[in-house]
This record gives structure tokens, sequence and C-alpha cells, in this order.
């Protein structure tokens, strides 16, 4: 793999050879398999492609960056190939380097970034470039775009937007985003900023989803003598994973007018009909999820706003659990009185210098060393302070989608503009796309849609003037 800066704005110095560039934006999980698929399904000597990633580390991204092996994929390493035609790559590739034999296990988050990279280097040749530095500026030129960091300016004929999760949305407590303080972290993977915390501190965690879990494994195995207390609106854990699983359950959603509330009932009924035969509610969860984005699809605009507004959250809690080892070590500190979980979200947060005040929904305070943001990546683009998508909504190149989940795009990934239009050249893979399709955030579903995004890509530069 090659890594630079692009040492001119003229892109026809660059590479002249090149009959089609693409551009990768986004140098996580989303990006790396885009490029995966775009070098391992293209044999053309003439396709280029750059990931343009800040760090210039590609692989990684929030969900992978973390330094810390404790920190553990929640779905098992026989469901997280890169190859969804090849299921068991990740699995052989554990025991080759020695990090598993078991097909069931949940790998380290850092295994697997290692694994990305791994794969990337494979299929690397000539036509792959790693542009360190941040994208600020998507442009249209004569049929193509100009890609635009703070140093350079590149040439490409089709851009892929891969982005991935955005930090965590901004505190808002009584209406008002929480201002900076020396005890509030607003970013959970700052592994440095929470090691550093006194070993003896109250540190209160907000949000109750995975991140917020990996956050408190890391504050309280590193400081036996810390509490935690978390809080969400429910108070609600992922569920865990168990040591077995039966074959997944699968009974199709009756055809026909579909809402929110008759989906949730449906599957509360086959969790019912499940355990009459001595199968557990994960197989039904796990048997549905082929069929989730064609059930998202099916549901109207306002029965998908019903859906997120009261059954979101009890499908989250199953659909995406914990590993057994981590639901384990969250066990141990609760029965040990060093992590609490409570509903209600935050009241109030009052500044006390080196700590804060914080009133929880249980009608108690907390005089805490911390406060944590856990409570999930930003997804309104409207109030994005990102420059790149600042700029793309400026130029009408994207759009939010109608929930404000991500941004606006066709099903074979195209993004759609402000005229309600297809834009040429322009996609999305991963999260970004969770309005469209709402499971868009799993490996499994991201490595299908950088595969089809691909063959898209590909198609366009077979049919693009010589």
């Amino acid at each position: 793999m090659v890594v630079t800066h692009l040492p001119t704005p003229a892109a026809a110095a660059y590479a002249p050879d090149a009959r089609h560039r693409v551009a990768v934006i986004g140098g996580g999980a989303s990006g790396v398999l885009t490029a995966i698929n775009l070098l391992g399904r293209s044999a053309d000597p003439g396709l280029r492609v750059e990931i343009h990633e800040a760090t210039g580390i590609v692989g990684r991204g929030i969900a992978y960056s973390t330094n810390d092996a404790r920190h553990l994929l929640n779905v098992r390493s026989r469901h997280m190939s890169a190859f969804p035609d090849i299921p068991s790559d990740l699995i052989e590739w554990a025991r080759r380097t020695g990090r598993s034999h078991d097909p069931q296990a949940f790998l380290p988050r850092l295994d697997f970034a290692a694994y990305l990279q791994d794969r990337l280097a494979q299929v690397a040749d000539h036509r792959l470039t790693i542009c360190a530095g941040r994208v600020d500026d998507v442009v249209p030129v004569g049929g193509r775009f100009e890609i635009r960091t703070r140093d350079v300016t590149s040439t490409a004929d089709s851009v892929v937007l891969a982005y991935g999760n955005q930090r965590p949305r901004p505190l808002v407590v009584d209406g008002d985003e929480l201002p900076a303080a020396s005890w509030y972290l607003p970013d959970p993977w700052d592994l440095g900023a929470l090691r550093v915390l006194p070993a003896d501190a109250t540190v209160v965690v907000v949000g109750s989803g995975l991140t917020a879990v990996d956050t408190v494994i890391t504050l309280l195995d590193e400081g036996p003598r810390r509490r935690v207390v978390m809080v969400s609106r429910r108070g609600r854990l992922p569920e865990a994973h168990v040591a077995q699983l039966s074959t997944a359950w699968v009974q199709p959603v009756p055809e026909g007018p579909l809402t929110a509330d008759l989906l949730a009932e449906h599957v509360r009924e086959q969790v019912r009909a499940a355990a009459a035969q001595g199968v557990g509610w994960r197989a039904v969860v796990d048997g549905l999820r082929a069929a989730t984005t064609p059930l998202w699809k099916r549901l109207p605009l306002d029965e998908r706003r019903r859906f997120l507004e009261v059954h979101a959250r009890d499908w989250e809690v199953r659909r995406h659990r914990m590993a057994p080892d981590v639901a384990a070590r969250v066990r141990s500190y609760q029965d040990d009185g060093r992590l609490r979980v409570l509903p209600g979200g935050l009241v109030s947060v009052a500044d006390r210098g080196d700590v804060c005040l914080v009133g929880l929904g249980a009608a108690e305070t907390v005089t805490a060393q911390a406060l944590v943001n856990c409570t999930g990546p930003a997804t309104d683009i409207t109030r994005s302070d990102d420059p790149l998508l600042l700029a793309l909504r400026e130029r009408g190149l994207v759009t939010p989608d109608p929930l404000r989940l991500g941004i606006d795009t066709l099903d074979g990934g195209e993004l759609v503009g402000d005229d309600g239009r297809a834009v040429p050249g322009l996609f999305a893979v991963g999260p970004p796309r969770k309005g469209t399709l709402w499971e868009s955030t799993a490996i499994p579903e991201i490595r299908g849609q950088a595969a089809a995004v691909a063959d898209g890509i590909i198609t366009r530069a077979a049919l693009a003037p010589a």
C-alpha cells in the first residue's frame, strides 16, 4: 500500500494512465471494505482507488480504534468475514495469526482492525493510494469531482462517502448544550482521558449501549476503586449473547399493510411460539435479520417514526448484544456495587470546579469527577459541524433522510441531492445509510453494501467514454 499526500493539485500529473479514479472518503471498516471490493472485483489496470483517511491509518475508524483488548466484537467471528461468500475467512485468519481457534469467539475489536488491514494489503497493488488528511470539500467539475483537503486537491470520477459513525451528539441539559469543562468527556473513545482519572473516581456515564459498556470496562477494570453510575432514559443494558444458540427461527411477516405496532406484535408472537418449542428469543431476532431492511422499507414514514419512538430500544437491546465475557464483567461490577444502571436520564449538571454535581432522574444527586458522553453517534447532518458535510449540503449534493438518521440514498447507494434525484458518481456505504436501510451499522450489512457499490462503480467505469 502507498501512503502519501498527493504532491500536486494537477491530477493529470499523478498516475496519468488512470482511466477511472475512485475517492473513498473514510478509512474505517466501510471504506476499507469498499476498497477491497473495488480492487478485488476489477482487474482493470486503469482503475485507481484513493482512500482518504484523516489519520492516515486505515481499518480502524471509531468502531475499531480502541487499544483496549477487553473491548470485544459483539458478533461471533464466524459472522464477521470481510467476504460474504467466504464466511470462514476471519476464522482462518484468526487461527493463522494465533488469535483464536474458536469460530464462536468474540474477538477483540483491535484484532478486527488488524484483519481489515491485512485483507486490504492482500489486494493492494499500484492502483491503491492511502491519502492522509481530512477531506473538507467535494466539488463537481466537468462530470468529475475535485477532492479538496487543506493542502491538496485531486480529482475523482466516482466518490464514496464511507465516513462511518460520527462522534456523539452533544449532551443537552435543560435545553442547553453542556459547555466544555475539565470533568466533561465528550468523546468516549478518548481512552487516555479515561485512564488518567483518579483511581477512586466516581464517574457518570450517560448512555447504556455498547459504547457505554466498553467505557465502563476500561474505567472499572483499570481502577478497582472507581465507581460508575450509568444513566439513560430507560436504564436498559444490551442483552447478552449465550454460549449456544439455536438455529434461527424464521417466520415471515404476513404480506399487506404494515404498522410498527403490528410488526412489534408479530415479533412477540414469534417469541412466544418459539418458546413453546424450547427455542429462545435470540433465535427469533436473528431469524429476522435478513428481513429487517425489507420490513423497514414496507413501513410508511409515519410508522417508521412510531417505531423509533416506541419500539426501537426494545429491538436494539436484543439485536445488538454483548459478548458473553463482556456481560459477565458487567454483572460482576454490579454485584460488587461498583456499577449502577439507572433510568430517567440527566436532570441537571452543575459545575463545581474539578467535579460536577449531577442530578439524575431517580431523584438522586451524584458528585462526580467525570461525566462521559456515551449517548451514541450523532446522525442529523443538519446539525453537524463537519466541514465536508457542511460543504456537500451547501452544494446540494447531500440531503438528510426524512428521519434524520443519516443521508438520503437510493437502494444502490447513490446519494440523493436536494433536487430529489440521484447525484451521478456519488455513493455512500455504512452507517450514513441507516435512514434508508435501518440495518446499516454491522459488518454483515456493510460488506454487502460495499460489494454492491463497488459493482456499480465498476459498471459505471466500463460505460464511461475512453
